[in-house]
């Protein structure tokens, strides 16, 4: 452990100064989490949720157990505090705690499962990389079986690593892809506002637009133009509010190609390349790998 540098414990959240920057983790937490509910011993998975799982609340038999269901997953929610890898897999499980179902049980096994076979992994916020903001947003139109509802996704990058994510189901149906986007970019834009005034409080004023990467190109033209389309009536007047940021030069919405759209991890189940790769994006690292660089 010397050779890491500095441990500290902070509510189960486990922060070390190396020489490649700050490392923390609940690999401790992890690992109580897998021995009480007997999966220490588990088979490891390579992803925390199936390609494109799609959960709904009538599926599978009900379950005899609902206080362990429950507890299981406010758990796992503690544990998203340093794993945003687990987010959507988290958010999704969660649905379902008034009546979970034999279904939804095994789809919290599974992440448990992930969890075994990354338990030493967390966030390096490396300290040669450029201080500069930058974020991502996506959606899942209509993603939710139960109320077609769309789930937001967004992550705000800090020099290497993540900093602040969401993934959150949206509180109405969209009747597009492209009002899903805009309500996410809405939603990450109302994030970015509240990093920024943080980073002032902090002494680390932003001086430029903060980069915003979307995937879809209507939601970008929405935001950019400034009439206001009779097609678009139907969209709450208050997700307007990432246009204004726009045209004031607060933050900058930018194309991204979908296979680079970071933020698709926070929307759906992804397979494992690809969630390996946006895992990397968000700064995370394991705790092995970590001490073998430090040598």
């Amino acid at each position: 452990m010397k050779e890491l540098g500095e441990l500290k414990h902070f509510l189960g959240l486990e922060v070390e100064r190396t020489k490649d920057g700050i490392f923390l983790c609940q690999q401790k937490y992890a690992r109580d989490l897998l021995e009480k509910y007997g999966m220490l011993d588990c088979k490891p998975m390579s992803t925390p949720m199936e390609v494109n799982a799609r959960l709904c609340s009538v599926e599978g038999k009900d379950l005899e157990d609902v206080t362990m269901y429950r507890q299981l997953v406010g758990s796992l929610i503690y544990l998203t505090l340093s794993r945003p890898d687990i987010a959507y897999a988290v958010s999704v499980i969660s649905r379902f705690m008034q009546k979970p179902m034999k279904r939804h049980l095994e789809a919290v096994r599974r992440i448990l499962r992930y969890v075994k076979g990354t338990i030493d992994y967390g966030i390096l916020y490396r300290n040669d990389k450029e201080f500069e903001v930058v974020g991502y947003c996506d959606a899942d139109y209509a993603g939710d079986l139960d109320t077609r509802r769309s789930t937001t996704g967004y992550v705000f990058n800090l020099g290497s690593a993540a900093v602040s994510w969401c993934s959150k189901r949206q509180p109405t149906v969209s009747l597009s892809s492209t009002e899903a986007e805009y309500r996410a970019a809405a939603m990450a834009t109302q994030e970015c506002v509240w990093l920024t005034q943080l980073l002032k409080d902090l002494h680390q004023p932003i001086d430029r637009g903060i980069k915003l990467a979307c995937d879809n190109q209507s939601a970008i033209r929405l935001a950019e133009n400034p009439v206001f389309h009779a097609r678009t009536k139907h969209v709450e007047v208050h997700y307007h509010f990432v246009r204004e940021k726009v045209l004031r030069g607060e933050i900058e919405l930018e194309q991204v190609n979908t296979e680079d759209q970071v933020a698709d991890i926070f929307t759906k189940g992804l397979g494992g390349p690809k969630f390996e790769k946006f895992r990397k994006q968000l700064g995370m690292t394991s705790r092995l790998s970590l001490r073998e660089s430090s040598r």
